[in-house]
């Protein structure tokens, strides 16, 4: 078999190195000829000359690999393989036992009816504790370490794992999935339930691949910045080949190799079974899976097959072998795993070349080769294919490992396709199991009906060698620690722009508040800290005085001349720059925001994420991802802005939020806010900084909502109790002429909802004789929070008054509430009013006219605000129901 040399002189390995080649001078004639064309024409008439041979070799039907994909076989040939560095015998027997205690602990928990997986981690153990053993740096040595995301389903071997290092015990063990009491083992990785463990939520839906990518990439911008040296640290991804079916599993590839991050690793499962059956039953999820990452420019890295099949490869000399692996579709493959010898002899090595290979086999070596030779499951092949990975420079690398699901937990579980729902063994598997995996436990352990952990002992050869490997990578891995650094406080003057209001000019709050963000940018005490991210949108939110001062991170800088270089707020881009422009992505930004929002415990260094989009494109598109920032803990500012239905003009249905505070209300981390006003911004933003980053920093993060309508801003009114009500949600911001006699009511108004029901007041005084309350509402959820938690005392025996109910007492007359958003949300809070309580709102899909068109056809504008307070004052006996009847005709008031 030839050896040819590079162009530079260097050895040259490939997968091609495999394959049978009947004539070395013949390859070698034309690669000589490839030389003189380079030598000659250059290299890009040698490309196009291939590219023609590639593209007449498939028109005269010969059977051509794509581009994108090569041979069924391991990328890493056998004799290219690296010395494994560790004790394979010892290492063996600690893979066993993790095995055996992740089985027993989801049986035990099963006869409770709390379910667990069993089969994904029994096909990934060998991926795991390569990685564990010989790669995965733990946070010792620099604060970071690598950052694991685990696959959710294996995370029962996670925990064995813990159990044996000594980082769990028996009780622990046994309260899986048994949270209640406080002790208990999430079933997932949730770093909210188990924060000492886990750092990063993934379980399926294709938001740890694209989190992990934005993980990598932000590790990349801390450096850059000089934030921290992330240069040691690694991403690593352990992701199921049924879980690259999710869009969001693969968004981000590009993005990944577009910016050359070589510290990120993917290692996907490839047991070829999703939850119901195969993932591609008819074709092959791993050629279709190299193809898509080679397409977007990663490099890959094949392991399908183990020890057994390295001589049985070698006897291929006419490639029968290895084209048969390619032509058998995922479904058979898994059938050939559970057959016997005369089965596969019959229907995979069929005609005379393939059965003259099969000749020389035993059935045991035939059945072994599919049920259990898989290059997932041999210590050898894992850790070249790690190696592989770390040394290559340039581009991500991911890892496309063959196994079989359910191995070693017996025939009923091998490659069955029901075994994803299969939650228990019987004793006599645990039997069969215990005998396959060699493990020292006696009969009379196995004699009751329930399934005992095994642990060899606190000073066993294993328990030292695991101990001893997890020190020399520097510490227990997965672990998440927060290293106590509170922020300084920015100086007052910060927010005394905002606090002073803006005289006669009309600003609006979108615009008040990205100025206040960057006056806080240019803070020496933590300027620096704060990342404000967009998705492509900068210039709607008038942010773009930020591209020339901040910059615009990107780990190429600038390699050409913007085309707005004369100009005063050019499009700078810069390799240490601040802003994060993401493109047309809510998800990217949105996974990017959570990397910068848990950098204080990923990376011991506290950040300030600012991440600004449409509201309507916030909650409701990601939100499944706020609910993982939730549970991830991370902290910071996320700024719905152009919000409310009534306020983008032209945008129309697919734009206008009414929404998010709804959406916004069911995350429990989320601090939500409609400000009306620009000192209400200052107040909230000032408490904000306090709680997330301050001396007792707590797990939250901020939702405000901001508006594009221009109005005037005026100043902070003076009042002691004032900061106090717009942190809580509610204060009095204009009362009526308190010795004035006649009906009153009191109208509570949030966000840019305020200015009309400050019109409504004087209509409703001048001509209609009554007097109106206007309250400001700055969080209609926070006054339900804590009406729920007033509640929840009053049955601990606690005496407490609803701060919302508290406020409003002794406020004559009744309550009507008005926002920019559906009535569910001022309603939030109506039990809790005693006073009568009704609400306008703005329930129903969107439109596009103008402002004042869109407020009466949701009946939310000034004149509608006077007529419901007249109706509801009628109701109650207050005025004449003719003065309702009045109203609709004097403001044109029809249906």
């Amino acid at each position: 078999m030839s050896d040819p040399e590079g162009p530079a002189g260097s050895s040259v390995t490939s997968e091609l190195d495999q394959l049978p080649d009947r004539d070395g001078e013949e390859i070698a004639e034309w690669q000589a000829s490839l030389n003189a064309v380079m030598q000659n024409a250059g290299p890009d008439r040698a490309v196009y000359l291939l590219r023609r041979v590639h593209e007449y070799a498939a028109r005269s039907g010969i059977s051509v690999p794509g581009l994108l994909s090569s041979d069924y076989i391991n990328t890493i040939p056998a004799r290219s393989q690296p010395a494994f560095p560790g004790d394979v015998a010892m290492e063996a027997r600690i893979t066993a036992l993790n095995r055996w205690n992740a089985a027993a602990m989801v049986t035990r928990g099963s006869r409770l009816g709390l379910g667990g997986h069993i089969s994904t981690y029994a096909s990934a153990a060998w991926l795991y504790e390569v990685g564990f053993n010989h790669f995965f740096r733990g946070k010792d040595v620099d604060g970071s370490g690598d950052q694991l995301f685990l696959q959710g389903h294996a995370s029962p071997g996670i925990y064995a794992r813990v159990f044996l290092e000594g980082r769990l015990g028996l009780e622990q063990l046994d309260a899986f999935r048994r949270e209640a009491g406080g002790n208990g083992l999430p079933s997932y990785p949730h770093p909210r339930r188990l924060p000492w463990l886990w750092e990063f939520p993934t379980v399926s839906m294709g938001l740890g691949p694209l989190a992990s990518i934005y993980q990598a990439r932000f590790n990349r911008y801390l450096y850059a910045r000089g934030i921290k040296d992330t240069s040691r640290s690694r991403v690593w991804a352990f992701l199921g080949d049924g879980e690259m079916d999710e869009p969001e599993s693969t968004a981000a590839l590009a993005l990944a190799a577009r910016e050359g991050l070589d510290n990120l690793t993917f290692v996907v499962n490839c047991n070829l079974q999703r939850l119901d059956g195969p993932v591609r039953s008819n074709s092959k999820i791993v050629q279709e899976l190299e193809a898509r990452f080679r397409g977007a420019g990663w490099n890959v890295v094949k392991t399908l097959w183990g020890e057994a099949w390295d001589p049985v490869l070698e006897r291929d000399t006419t490639g029968a072998l290895v084209h048969r692996l390619g032509e058998v579709p995922d479904a058979q493959m898994q059938t050939y795993a559970v057959q016997a010898a005369a089965y596969v002899r019959k229907h995979f090595f069929t005609g005379d070349a393939l059965s003259a290979i099969a000749s020389d086999l035993s059935d045991v070596q035939l059945t072994n080769l599919f049920e259990n030779s898989r290059g997932g499951h041999e210590p050898l092949k894992v850790y070249a294919a790690y190696r592989a990975a770390v040394e290559h420079k340039g581009a991500p690398t991911v890892i496309l490992a063959q196994t079989v699901k359910g191995h070693t937990l017996g025939s009923a579980f091998e490659s069955r396709n029901a075994n994803h729902q299969m939650k228990k063994l019987t004793m006599a598997q645990f039997r069969e199991m215990r005998d396959l995996l060699e493990l020292p436990i006696p009969d009379s352990a196995l004699a009751g009906e329930v399934v005992p952990y095994w642990h060899p002992g606190e000073n066993s050869p294993e328990v030292q060698y695991l101990r001893d490997r997890r020190f020399a990578l520097g510490g227990p891995a997965p672990v998440r620690r927060v290293v106590a650094k509170a922020l300084a406080q920015p100086p007052a003057r910060a927010f005394e722009v905002l606090e002073r209001g803006f005289g006669n000019q009309e600003v609006a709050t979108t615009m008040a508040l990205v100025r206040l963000v960057k006056d806080l940018m240019r803070s020496k005490e933590t300027g620096q800290r704060w990342v404000p991210i967009i998705p492509d949108e900068a210039r709607t939110f008038g942010m773009e005085s930020l591209f020339p001062s901040a910059g615009i991170y990107s780990p190429l800088g600038q390699t050409y001349e913007p085309v707005d270089a004369d100009q005063l707020l050019y499009y700078r881009e810069a390799k240490n720059g601040q802003l994060i422009d993401e493109g047309i992505t809510e998800a990217g930004s949105m996974a990017e925001f959570t990397a910068a929002a848990t950098s204080y415990a990923t990376h011991g260094e506290p950040m300030i994420p600012f991440y600004i989009f449409y509201a309507m494109f916030g909650f409701q598109r990601t939100g499944d991802q706020f609910w993982a920032l939730a549970d991830q803990m991370g902290r910071g500012f996320v700024i719905g802005a152009t919000a409310g239905r009534t306020t983008m003009t032209g945008e129309g249905l697919q734009h206008a939020d009414g929404h998010s505070h709804l959406l916004a209300s069911t995350n429990p981390a989320a601090i939500s806010y409609d400000p009306a006003f620009a000192y209400e911004i200052a107040v909230i933003v000032k408490d904000g900084l306090r709680r997330m980053y301050g001396e007792q920093p707590e797990n939250i993060f901020y939702y405000l909502t901001v508006y594009n309508e221009p109005k005037l801003q005026p100043a902070m009114p003076a009042g002691p109790a004032l900061e106090e009500g717009i942190v809580r949600g509610l204060y009095r911001y204009r009362q009526a002429d308190v010795g004035g006699a006649g009906p009153r009511i009191q109208l509570l108004a949030s966000g840019t909802a305020i200015h009309w029901a400050l019109k409504a007041q004087e209509l409703l005084l001048t001509e209609w004789g009554v007097r109106g309350d206007v309250w400001s509402v700055t969080s209609w959820t926070e006054l339900r929070r804590d009406a729920l938690e007033a509640d929840r005392a009053r049955l601990r025996g606690e005496q407490r008054t609803p701060y919302v109910t508290a406020s409003l007492s002794g406020a004559p007359g009744p309550v009507l509430a008005v926002s920019d958003w559906m009535r569910q949300v001022p309603d939030q809070i109506s039990q809790w009013v005693t006073q009568e309580y009704t609400s306008l709102g703005t329930d129903g899909f969107g439109l596009s006219d103008t402002r004042d068109a869109v407020r009466r056809y949701f009946r939310v504008d000034a004149e509608s605000i006077v007529i419901a307070a007249l109706d509801q004052l009628a109701r109650g006996g207050a005025v004449d129901p003719t003065l309702v009847v009045r109203a609709r005709e004097r403001y044109g008031w029809q249906g």
